[in-house]
């Protein structure tokens, strides 16, 4: 855990074999740019302009060759990945693949909770991510007043439309 945390904070090189390398700042990584992206993640949709900028300033953006793992099924979690540009692939099975698009996102529930990653990701063509480490991430909500109250906030609400989707679900699937 801790080499992958500091391979994507940068303090560790990641190799030559053409994996992940962060992006110097004049090449997109500016923080009205992270702003705009991370405001179309559900779990930030309530935060503030302000918490925004704070959540942005601890964002990394990183290439990614093709066919790099992102992440592996059962392995413990420390990033949140938003997709900026390419294609990558959620591995749920031998058989069954899911895109992720410029603008989708995996990992969220590893910022808080680091648990095991539930499939693999896969980077089908040249990929650039912003990601976000879990350790910076703590670091943040005890700096950044109310984040953690706005986020609890949003996860209630999300938790709550999922009830009610499983609960629209099970009285459709019982019948007349």
């Amino acid at each position: 855990m801790e080499l992958i945390s500091r391979i994507l904070d940068g303090s560790i090189p990641y190799g030559p074999e053409g994996r992940l390398g962060p992006v110097s700042a004049g090449l997109g990584a500016k923080q009205d740019d992270k702003i705009e992206r991370l405001k179309e993640v559900p779990l930030f949709e309530s935060c503030s302009r302000r918490q925004l900028r704070s959540v942005a300033k601890i964002a990394r953006v990183f290439d990614v060759a093709a066919g790099t793992v992102l992440t592996r099924a059962g392995e413990p979690g420390d990033e949140f990945f938003l997709l900026l540009d390419g294609t990558a692939r959620v591995v749920v099975s031998a058989e069954k693949h899911v895109p992720i698009r410029p603008g989708e996102f995996f990992g969220e529930m590893s910022l808080l909770d680091g648990g095991p990653r539930s499939a693999t990701v896969v980077a089908d063509t040249p990929i650039r991510l912003l990601v976000i480490s879990r350790g910076h991430f703590s670091g943040l909500l005890k700096n950044v007043p109310g984040l953690t109250s706005t986020l609890l906030v949003t996860l209630s609400k999300r938790v709550r439309q999922a009830e009610e989707r499983a609960e629209r679900l099970g009285s459709a699937s019982a019948g007349p």
